[in-house]
């Protein structure tokens, strides 16, 4: 087995020295005081460089207004339009019976166990 080579404290120390933190960039709107991130667009406003970019968060807000919680208007009946219909084959498996059954076996011919295979 080969000798290690020696791990020294400046070895480590240049190592870590990409480590540090650095502070967040902030900037100062010029037209709104706002403050925001450089090259961002500003969200209050929806301005970028002087231009209008996006609508103004105000406008946003003053559409419609959510309110959380249950609703307090009745529901409606739900429905199944399906359920009083009946299937194609439901006269031959209800003929079918016991002695079909035994006739059959006991068991279904198809492979994934629900019946069928006659």
């Amino acid at each position: 087995m080969s000798i290690r080579m020696r791990h020294t404290s400046g070895h480590t120390g240049n190592r870590r020295s990409h480590h540090a933190l650095k502070n967040t960039n902030i900037v100062k709107d010029a037209e709104s005081g706002n403050l925001r991130l450089p090259h961002r667009l500003d969200e209050a406003t929806g301005m970028y460089r002087g231009k209008q970019i996006a609508p103004a968060r105000g406008t946003r807000a003053a559409k419609e207004k959510k309110v959380k919680g249950a609703s307090t208007e009745p529901a409606a009946k739900h429905v199944h339009e399906h359920a009083h219909e009946e299937h194609a084959n439901a006269e031959v498996k209800a003929s079918k019976g016991i002695a079909g059954k035994v006739a059959t076996g006991g068991r279904p011919k198809a492979r994934s166990g629900f019946g069928g295979g006659v």
